[in-house]
């Protein structure tokens, strides 16, 4: 019996991928250096982890209310205000098992089969890839080394449709760390607003923000927020990737239309997660901010190893944790067949025990995409067999 369309339409997650062959090696005794997965090395805040054992002391561990715990909700409102500006009230928060779980939601909600979601390149490899589970289309939009790969008006304007219905922006980025200022997300609303384009604004990382200058589009005006579903979560700020907990805030009826369509997919997330998240907000700021530091003084160790290594260049992070590198003169004198990023992560992997993840993932195969969220160990021992590498192919 044949299976639904969508499931041939969709595109296996390189980045699971490559985690899964990481564990099959380490199983088989391989040392391998890991340095693929956007996890954080930090472990959740045992302030916060309290509030989930105390709750599962005091047995709280029946339904609640579809949208999230309100104690959690008028917590995020809360940090929404004082972190970002944006004022939200609870009943505008909608609480989701992840981030993903908040993305579909939010893209169930919004469009209807056929319609168009702008995506600029490079992406976060799920996204186009939960647009066509719901029967969207996603649609690609070319971006600018020379901008930090920042989506630009001009750029916006020229991919705009009378099909397109929702525009991702991740800000801080993933692959790149590169992050939005002001004058430029004004000029991304302007556009949007004037062809009725809804926001879906990922700024998942916005903690991790080593300028000290972070704008959430919401903030901007009533304008703005109108059109925007801010999107955030605990995953990379608290470490809590496993306790899958995520959120939305939107207008009043586009809250109450996810909570709706939450309602009859997952219910709610793990309360126990929820109670550990609400002591993530009320009690961890300088454990966060701690992680932060370290973060950038990683991000700082990084950029001067890949100074010195010839051949390759990168996008500047100012925020998440990740390191976009450019191998476009690497590609030059790689002999692949089909994808350089895919053959050249493929080799590095098997040959010099080091996993990465191909640019092809993210849009663009001339790029590797590499996490310092693990220790300073992993990443330099990493930057040096990268840098043998390299030597190795201009020498053949």
């Amino acid at each position: 019996m044949k299976l639904a369309n969508r499931v041939d339409n969709m595109t296996p997650s390189l980045t699971i991928g490559i985690s899964s062959k990481v564990k099959e090696m380490k199983a088989s005794g391989i040392d391998v250096l890991n340095i693929s997965i956007g996890e954080p090395d930090f472990t959740v805040p045992e302030k916060a982890k309290a509030y989930g054992k105390e709750s599962l002391d005091d047995n709280c561990t029946k339904y609640d209310l579809v949208p999230g715990l309100k104690i959690l909700r008028e917590e995020i409102a809360k940090k929404l205000k004082k972190e970002n500006n944006c004022d939200y009230t609870a009943d505008e928060i909608v609480v989701s098992s992840g981030a993903k779980n908040s993305i579909t939601n939010a893209l169930l909600a919004v469009t209807n089969p056929g319609d168009e979601v702008l995506i600029p390149k490079p992406y976060w490899v799920s996204y186009p890839e939960i647009a066509k589970i719901v029967g969207a289309v996603p649609k690609f939009i070319d971006t600018d080394k020379k901008h930090g790969f920042k989506l630009t008006k001009e750029e916006l304007e020229a991919a705009v449709t009378e099909k397109s219905k929702l525009l991702i922006l991740t800000n801080p980025s993933n692959p790149t760390g590169s992050i939005y200022t002001k004058e430029e997300l004004e000029d991304i609303v302007d556009v949007c607003s004037k062809h009725n384009i809804f926001i879906l604004a990922d700024e998942i990382y916005e903690r991790i923000c080593y300028t000290g200058e972070f704008t959430s589009v919401a903030s901007l005006s009533e304008k703005a927020k109108e059109i925007t579903i801010t999107l955030n979560g605990f995953a990379k700020s608290v470490a809590m990737t496993g306790l899958r907990l995520g959120y939305t805030a939107t207008n009043r009826e586009l809250a109450k239309a996810m909570s709706s369509i939450q309602g009859h997919i997952v219910s709610h997330p793990s309360l126990t997660a929820q109670y550990i998240g609400y002591g993530a907000l009320v009690e961890c700021e300088d454990d966060i901010n701690h992680m932060v530091e370290v973060y950038k003084s990683r991000r700082d160790m990084l950029v001067k190893r890949l100074d010195e290594i010839e051949h390759v260049g990168y996008v500047q992070p100012d925020g998440a944790f990740y390191m976009f590198i450019d191998l476009s003169e690497v590609a030059e004198k790689y002999n692949y067949k089909e994808s350089f990023s895919l053959e050249f992560c493929d080799e590095f992997l098997n040959e010099y025990k080091v996993a990465g993840v191909p640019g092809a993932a993210f849009g663009l195969d001339e790029y590797m995409r590499i996490s310092y969220a693990c220790s300073e160990d992993t990443f330099m021992e990493a930057m040096n067999r990268l840098e043998a590498f390299i030597k190795k192919i201009f020498a053949e």
